[in-house]
Order: structure tokens, then C-alpha cells, then sequence
């Protein structure tokens, strides 16, 4: 049941189109998925066996039926997509990424724009994306980590701690700012019960300051899109509208002047009848409507700063000497067809690889500084899970592919010997080795589901040990 304040409030907004509305609210949430550009997710039709339907805003994204279940197939664990809500997908769209830029996604978690917007960088330039809640920040980290991004540093501040270290600094910024998700209501009945007017209230404020601290972090000619899944006039145009008297050297791009669909049916302008909403230009922010499209409720604005283009802060990282890394670059050479460059630093014996663009860490609560590469050992180096699906399968000197009956007992931590019984196999056992013919040769081997790479095995022995990280194992 939704709350009558609410309703009371929405009524006063859509006017005749109130009963769509709520007709609207009682059918089930539309199922959305988005491919993964850095995997190249292929067809997903053909992999997933399943028919869908292309999402309107994005070329990566389709509609899928719940019977296809994606999340249970392994091309979810080895990052082929990512289940996304479709509307969810429109401010990336819009923010625009381009490979070799510095871009913020300031509120990131879990990490559905931030992979997405990685997707499109191509893996040049650097991605910060920032969760002030360590446990969101946790899940926000291992989605990066699962759609094999190499180029993201992943931190855990407060807006304003930031916007101190890196003042003009970013090319383009991202705020999905959290929001009262009235937008999200069909899909999750506990904002439902947390909603209220105060919480709008406070929602909009802390928004105003998240803000402040992102106009501060932009570069001159550089972009915002700010994005809620909320209906709330006070938490999208209003908002706008305060924030435009107090920084006049933005302003909101016009449709002929920003990135992003145009005439796509559901895709409405903002409203322009409530109270600062009156602000020159509010036409041109945009919202999708559930009752319109197939997806939730989302608002978005792309502000852009007049200027040239800015200055980045000085102090980039340094990084360690190569002489320092020579076990890594040794597995680098023994068994990868590629080079992977960057700035290299430890934390203790684990290794990892920034990109040539990053500043400097020095004080930052840093939750994953680039791609981890592995683990540095007296004799040795052991490749990261994240190394594995950060690279495809013809970046890889060996390779053990499975079939996704073969990948699940993998990623359950089976044996998935060539053949034999099925009760022979047990939870832990290794898996040995086949394909003789390309694995005879000892050591490390990208383990691929179909082509897609998804962990480590180790061939030794005539068997090839399984990888796959316990904590991970299904």
C-alpha cells in the first residue's frame, strides 16, 4: 500500500495522468539486463537461450523474461553483463564517457553506472568511483571486480573530503545521488515503508551538498549529470534550480547541445510549474515515468560549466620501480599475449596496477587502487581473480574452456574431470586437465566458460587444480 501522502503528491503532479499512474504500480517490474562492452558480450539471445528485447536509451541494455534467470547462469560471475534496471541505464548515457578521460562517479554503489560508464571508457582514462558506506563500498569494489574493469580506483569518502583533494580536477562527474526512491517502489517494497515527508525533505538537502562538492571538482567546460530515482519535484528539479542561482557558470544543456537519445517515446521534460522549478532551462532536464516507459522512475540533468577545459591537481602517483615487480612481469611474459601498463604499487605482497593517469592515493581510503594483478611470493607469483577477468580469452598463452554445465561445477569448486561418473565428484577435488593437444604444458591456465574468461587453474601433474576463489564458490 502506498502511502497517501504520497499519493496526495503525486496526483498534484501528473494531474490526468495520475490513474496511469497507479495502474502502472501494481504490474510487475520490467527485467533488464545490460552486456558488458569490456567482455564483448556478444548476442545475448544465443547465450543466454533466452528472446529479449533491446532497451530504447542504451545499445548494451535488453529486457529479458524472468525464466531466463541470467543471474544464475555463469556468464554473471565471469562478467558478460550486469543486471541492471533499464531507466537505471539513461545517465550514463547521457554523462557520455569517452576512453582516455578522468571521470567521478561520486555515489557508486553498488555499481551499475560505474561498470557501465567503464564500458564505454574502453579501459583508458581513469574511473573513480566513490561509496561513502564501507559495506556498499565492499560490494561496489567486487562489482568492478567482476566486469574485469582495469582502470577504476575505488575510494570511500565523504563529498566534501574529496572535493578538497581534487579541486577542477575531473572531466566529467556523475551524481546518482541517494535519493527517498520513490522511482523504486514496484521493485522494492522496503523504501515503500521508509518514505515520508521529512525523509524528503532531508533527502533533498543532503543532496544540495553533494552537490556543492561536485561544481567544485569539475573541470571548466567539463560535465555533470545529475541523476535520482525519485519523483519528488524537491529532490529533482527544485534541486536543480537552487543549484543553478548559486553557480551561475553552469547551465543545462539543451537537447541539440547534450549527449543522449532524442525522440524516444517515454522520455519526458521536467516540470516546470513548482516552485524553483521555474529556473530558465528546466524543459531540458529529463524524466522517465513507469507509467510511460518500460522501466522505473528516474530524473536526470546534464549541467554543463562554461570554460575551456580546466587544470588536473599535481602529485600523481609515483609507483614502484620494475625492478621491484620482476616475479610479476615474469608471469606477464611466461603467460599473457599482452602487455598491461600502469603505475605499480604493493600493499604488503599484493600487487597492483594503476593507470598512468591516477594522482596520488597518499591518505585516501582507497578500497581497490586499479586492477589487482596478484600476490608477490618468496619464489613466486600467484595471479589475482580479478587479473583473470580483467583479460580475454586471447590475451591468455594457456586456456582450459568449459562448456556452463562445466563452469558451474567450477565455480562451485568441483571437479570437472574429462570423463568420469558423476559421483566421483567432490566439492574442492581438482579438475584434470584436457584438450591435450593445447594443454600439455605446466602452469597457470585462464579458466574460460564459452569463451569468456572466468578464473585461474593450475595444470600440474596431469590435473588441473581448480582456483576459483573459496569465498566465491557457489
Amino acid at each position: 500500500m502506498l502511502p497517501e501522502q504520497f499519493l496526495a503528491r503525486m496526483k498534484c503532479i501528473l494531474g490526468e495522468e495520475y490513474q496511469d499512474f497507479l495502474e502502472s504500480s501494481e504490474k510487475p517490474p520490467w527485467q533488464s539486463l545490460r552486456i558488458n562492452r569490456l567482455k564483448g558480450g556478444g548476442e545475448p539471445e544465443r547465450n543466454l537461450k533466452a528472446s529479449m528485447e533491446p532497451v530504447p536509451w542504451n545499445d548494451d541494455g535488453y529486457y529479458y523474461k524472468e525464466e531466463a534467470r541470467p543471474g544464475k547462469h555463469p556468464f554473471h560471475e565471469a562478467g558478460v553483463y550486469y543486471i541492471q534496471e533499464a531507466s537505471a541505464m539513461l545517465p550514463a548515457v547521457y554523462l557520455d564517457a569517452k576512453p582516455g578521460e578522468i571521470i567521478l562517479d561520486l555515489c557508486a554503489a553498488p555499481g551499475g553506472k560505474s561498470t557501465q560508464i567503464a564500458g564505454a571508457m574502453g579501459g583508458r582514462g581513469l574511473l573513480v568511483c566513490n561509496e561513502i558506506h564501507p559495506g556498499r563500498a565492499k560490494i561496489l569494489s567486487e562489482n568492478i571486480e567482476r566486469m574485469g574493469i582495469r582502470n577504476a580506483v575505488v575510494t570511500s569518502h565523504e563529498p566534501e573530503v574529496l572535493a578538497e583533494r581534487f579541486p577542477g580536477y575531473f572531466d566529467k562527474i556523475l551524481v546518482d545521488a541517494p535519493c527517498s526512491g520513490e522511482g523504486m517502489f514496484r521493485k522494492n517494497g522496503e523504501a515503500v515503508f521508509q518514505w515520508s515527508p521529512e525523509n524528503v525533505t532531508m533527502c533533498a538537502k543532503r543532496q544540495k551538498s553533494i552537490l556543492e562538492s561536485a561544481s567544485s571538482m569539475l573541470k571548466d567546460g567539463g560535465r555533470i549529470v545529475y541523476s535520482t530515482c525519485t519523483f519528488s519535484t524537491e529532490e529533482n528539479e527544485e534541486n536543480i534550480g537552487w543549484f543553478l542561482e548559486r553557480h551561475p557558470e553552469f547551465f543545462i544543456e539543451e537537447p541539440g547541445e547534450r549527449p543522449g537519445p532524442e525522440n524516444i517515446s517515454g522520455i519526458m521534460p521536467g516540470l516546470t510549474a513548482f516552485g524553483k522549478a521555474k529556473t530558465k532551462g528546466i524543459e531540458n532536464t529529463v524524466r522517465l515515468w513507469p507509467h510511460k516507459v518500460k522501466g522505473e522512475g528516474h530524473f536526470l540533468a546534464s549541467l554543463k560549466k562554461q570554460g575551456e577545459g580546466g587544470f588536473s591537481c599535481s602529485g600523481g602517483e609515483r609507483g614502484m620501480p620494475e625492478k621491484d615487480c620482476a616475479l610479476w612481469l615474469e608471469f606477464q611474459r611466461r603467460y599473457l599475449r599482452t602487455e598491461l601498463h600502469g603505475i605499480y604499487i604493493s600493499f604488503g605482497s599484493q600487487l597492483y596496477l594503476l593507470p598512468e593517469e591516477a594522482p596520488s592515493l597518499k591518505g585516501l581510503k582507497v578500497l581497490r587502487p586499479g586492477l589487482h594483478l596478484g600476490t608477490m611470493k618468496k619464489d613466486r607469483f600467484e595471479p589475482a581473480h580479478a587479473l583473470a577477468l580483467a583479460i580475454r580469452a586471447e590475451d591468455a598463452v594457456l586456456r582450459y574452456d568449459l562448456s556452463a554445465a562445466e563452469a558451474a561445477k567450477y565455480l562451485a569448486g568441483y571437479a570437472l574431470p574429462v570423463s568420469a561418473p558423476e559421483h566421483t565428484q567432490q566439492s574442492g577435488q581438482a579438475m584434470p586437465a584436457k584438450n591435450a593437444s593445447t594443454q600439455k604444458e605446466k602452469g597457470w591456465y585462464l579458466i574460460t566458460v564459452e569463451g569468456y574468461s572466468l578464473g585461474w587453474g593450475k595444470h600440474s601433474d596431469g590435473i588441473m587444480k581448480n582456483h576459483y576463489p573459496k569465498g566465491l564458490r557457489k
